[in-house]
């Protein structure tokens, strides 16, 4: 499969996913263009996220233990994620992302930082920078089993 094959795949399963949230009353609103509370793609805006992973596997348990995303198997090449928010995937790569390489930091939101750095070390995560305070708020960077560096910050 494609990599827009996959994202459309993604899309289909999620609005699929909101569709039956609506109609247990567990969401207001679902994809529908006629609806005014509908989230749509917005024009340039981020709408997909990829990362690399060696390991789908190990990837899919720290993600649904340490921030309770949701997955989607893809074959041996790719898994899709969602994080209640937005929609990603992992390709398969011996790759990781990082700052030090040049990579994009991707940043997470906690009410709070200090739970979530112990979520990230329980379930296998390892912290790449300490919590730390930067204008508006703290947070930490970690890398997911894979090395890949993200970070989570919190404004309390």
């Amino acid at each position: 499969m494609h990599t827009e094959e996959i994202k459309e795949a993604a899309r289909k399963r999620r609005r699929a996913e909101d569709s039956e949230a609506a109609a247990e009353g567990l969401k207001d609103s679902v994809d529908d263009p006629d609806d005014k509370e509908t989230i749509v793609p917005t024009d340039q805006k981020i709408n997909y996220l990829e990362l690399p992973a060696r390991d789908f596997d190990a990837i899919q348990r720290f993600y649904e233990g340490a921030f309770d995303w949701s997955f989607t198997d893809y074959g041996p090449e790719y898994r899709a994620f969602n994080d209640g928010f937005i929609d990603g995937g992992f390709y398969k790569s011996e790759a990781s992302s990082s700052t030090s390489n040049g990579a994009a930091l991707i940043v997470l939101y906690a009410k709070d930082l200090e739970q979530t750095r112990d979520a990230v070390l329980r379930n296998g995560g390892a912290i790449v920078k300490e919590i730390f305070s930067f204008p508006g708020g703290r947070r930490f960077h970690f890398a997911d089993p894979n090395g890949n560096e993200l970070a989570v910050w919190s404004d309390g």
